[in-house]
């Protein structure tokens, strides 16, 4: 689910069928370990929980070797890897294994695992870039002249030559994966009441691919890498304390260290003479815009990087008496987010054509850039370093309730506090609509102690033969505060990250759109008097805990001995979810901004709502005696007015109008109205011919059917469509006149 609450399919096809229990137990979201803020591109997961299940050694020694390949040889074309371009590469390599065993018998046992993945691959791009001859005539339109700094940069040769006619160049570009995971785990037995384990997981990677999330390209040689390395431990203890009662306590600890950063971080731009920034962190090209063409450099959110540390306390009683299996549990986390967030410290130049007063062109874009003359640019300096943290509590009791050999029925309730989020040098600062100016608060929203979960589900054995079983269930779940929706934001109509980064406090982070007119071999392309503080971020103080509901009616009916139906209606609601608005948008009729003297300022609110049914079916069949298949399909309608409770995907959080947020009604950008799957498996079964190799084998179909996406035509933000600068414009029809 997108940000655990929002009305995604939350419930795949197979949706709730062959669980007894349809709604999610209230312990369910109190697993170890955690590991919080996990972000990959598009993190957003801190606060998230992930499960990890890893085997238990035996008395006996087991082992296991495997690997998995691909090669580009077994696959078609890339659909944008035209002929006659050489096809592109896709070289993935996985392979691993594991052992597991006793170190005392029938006391204490180990296991222990590896796997490695090596991917490369060839990634094609349709890009339009200047050919020898342009540069030639552009350079002849300035007299022969080429700024040194310019020289500089085509001399790095950051454009692909045309290889498809005219200025269009099918690129390669070659993207890279290396992942390398441990596992280890013993498992002590003491006695006939008690059992400790411990685990740690350690995993390594380094991913290379292009990114233009926000700015930048997918042209060679501005890829984004992002190193990454995961550890996590955990201890889980029982203790049966009598027949009828168990108690389980659980501790755990996560680290989490990751970095995007350009592929070319290691340049230093000063070395050719274009001075953006003296800061060896933010090395690298700028992007670079000219008009009509590609841009070049990395995205304009690099470098940037974070340390996740999470603790974790879990205790659950269980009790069983008669009819009733009882839980109550309590879970306490906290997590550290140490980062820096350096979006746009790199800076962006654009280079514009000249044109007269009739709009005729006098010069060239190309012929500007290889002039250096910028038309326009932008830029951010300042410490983005921020150290955050979060304490969370949450309490549960839930029954699994069996009246009688058809009946079966749960209930609970949890209760969860989201500790709110704070900032070890009180770096946070909040917009103050009172006094029209940025203030640092004492604490960046108020608290929130309604968050309260109440979960009811049964099952109904309609016949008592076990064929035919009636399942409903109703459930409120609570979604934690991303540490990300306070620093590490990426609107689209500023750089501005987040409440973290604004332009007070000890650690402002200030933004200049004054490039100087050409650039200077040596000089700052960016003056320091043109920096000030103008974008800002602030928190609404009516925030609340998003939530939805889910709930859902199905039946499942053995129709033979070798099939099985499933057909049930799955809905949710989401409400007070997270969107961005910009409160001080101008008005497109006037041109003036509620507060004249700031110009954007986005707010983090939870006014945002959505609405998700489906109808969800499910065949499985056992065909021949080797033969399974299974048959899903969907249908489904997802309604909301924010997509998004960031910006990663354009038209999903910001609205056309920042004040009419209703107008934003309609389908989800994900809204998957028809999605069919059929999946098919043969075991071929027992050979005796060398049966260590030739048992086991299997062949498995996937087929994946579905119909579209939504989409908004004005994605390339190409035009102020709506008046108010910040190219948010949705497309009206044309009205007809009387």
């Amino acid at each position: 689910m997108n940000d655990g609450y929002r009305n995604l399919p939350a419930i795949n096809e197979a949706g709730v069928f062959g669980t007894p229990a349809v709604v999610l137990p209230i312990e369910a979201i109190a697993e170890v370990p955690v590991i919080s803020g996990a972000e990959a591109e598009y993190g957003r997961n801190s606060g998230a929980i992930v499960n990890l299940v890893t085997r238990s050694g035996t008395n006996d020694l087991h082992g296991s070797v495997y690997e998995f390949f691909r090669n580009n040889a077994l696959d078609a074309r890339n659909f944008f890897n035209a002929k006659p371009v050489k096809q592109d590469a896709f070289h993935n390599n996985q392979f691993g294994g594991s052992l597991g065993g006793k170190i005392i018998r029938d006391k204490t046992f180990f296991f222990g695992s590896y796997e490695g993945q090596r991917e490369h691959v060839g990634i094609p791009t349709i890009a339009t870039v200047p050919s020898d001859a342009d540069i030639a005539k552009a350079t002849a339109d300035n007299g022969g002249v080429v700024n040194p700094v310019i020289a500089g940069i085509l001399a790095r040769h950051p454009f692909p030559t045309p290889n498809l006619g005219g200025e269009t160049a099918q690129a390669t570009t070659l993207g890279s994966n290396r992942v390398d995971s441990l596992i280890a785990k013993i498992d002590q037995i003491f006695g006939k009441s008690d059992t400790l384990s411990g685990r740690y997981f350690f995993g390594d990677s380094d991913q290379s691919f292009p990114l233009a999330l926000v700015g930048g390209n997918g042209l060679p040689g501005f890829n984004t890498t992002t190193p990454t390395r995961v550890q996590v431990l955990s201890l889980s203890g029982t203790h049966i304390i009598s027949p009828r009662l168990l108690l389980e306590v659980r501790g755990g600890w996560a680290r989490y260290a990751q970095q995007f950063l350009p592929e070319d971080h290691t340049f230093n731009p000063n070395s050719i003479g274009l001075n953006t920034t003296s800061n060896p962190q933010d090395f690298g090209l700028p992007v670079i815009a000219i008009s009509g063409f590609t841009n070049i450099g990395s995205n304009s959110s690099l470098p940037r990087g974070r340390v996740d540390t999470n603790w974790q306390y879990f205790t659950n009683l269980s009790y069983t008496t008669g009819a009733h299996s009882y839980k109550f549990g309590y879970e306490f986390r906290r997590t550290f987010v140490d980062q820096f967030f350096d979006s746009n410290h790199r800076g962006k130049l654009s280079f514009a054509a000249t044109l007269d007063a009739n709009g005729n062109v006098i010069k060239s874009a190309l012929a500007n850039f290889i002039a250096g003359n910028i038309a326009s640019g932008s830029a951010s300096v300042g410490s983005s370093t921020r150290d955050t943290y979060q304490n969370n509590h949450g309490l549960y009791f839930q029954d699994s309730w069996r009246l009688n050999h058809k009946l079966t029925f749960n209930y609970g309730l949890r209760w969860d506090y989201f500790g709110v989020i704070g900032e070890q040098k009180n770096r946070f600062s909040i917009f103050d609509p009172a006094t029209a100016s940025l203030i640092i608060p004492k604490q960046l929203y108020p608290r929130d102690l309604n968050n309260f979960s109440p979960r009811i589900s049964f099952a109904y054995d309609l016949n008592g033969n076990g064929k035919t079983i009636l399942r409903a269930g109703w459930g409120v779940y609570y979604d934690s505060f991303s540490q990300d929706f306070f620093v590490g934001q990426l609107p689209l109509n500023t750089s501005n990250a987040g409440v973290g980064y604004n332009g007070i406090g000890v650690a402002p982070i200030l933004f200049s759109s004054s490039p100087v007119a050409t650039i200077v071999s040596g000089q700052p392309v960016f003056p320091s008097s043109g920096f000030s503080a103008s974008d800002a971020s602030t928190v609404d103080q009516k925030i609340r805990t998003p939530y939805y509901e889910n709930y859902n009616l199905n039946v499942e009916h053995q129709l033979t001995t070798y099939a099985a139906l499933q057909v049930g209606y799955v809905g949710s609601v989401g409400r007070k979810l997270f969107r961005l608005r910009d409160i001080n948008q101008s008005n497109p009729t006037t041109g003036v901004r509620p507060f004249p003297g700031n110009t954007i300022i986005n707010q983090l609110e939870t006014t945002s709502s959505s609405n998700y049914n489906s109808l969800q079916t499910s065949l499985k069949m056992i065909i021949r005696r080797r033969l399974d298949a299974t048959f899903n399909y969907t249908w489904s309608h997802s309604i909301d007015d924010a997509s998004d409770g960031q910006e990663y995907v354009p038209n999903a959080t910001q609205p056309d109008n920042s004040f009419n947020t209703h107008a934003e009604r309609a389908n989800s950008n994900f809204d998957t109205r028809n999605r069919f799957t059929s999946y098919l498996t043969y075991n071929f079964g027992d050979s005796k011919f060398v049966p260590r190799l030739s048992n086991g084998w299997s062949i498995n179909s996937v087929v994946t059917h579905s119909t579209g996406q939504p989409f908004t035509v004005n994605y390339l933000f190409e035009n102020d469509f709506n008046g108010t600068g910040e190219f948010y414009g949705r497309p009206r029809p044309r009205r007809k006149s009387l």
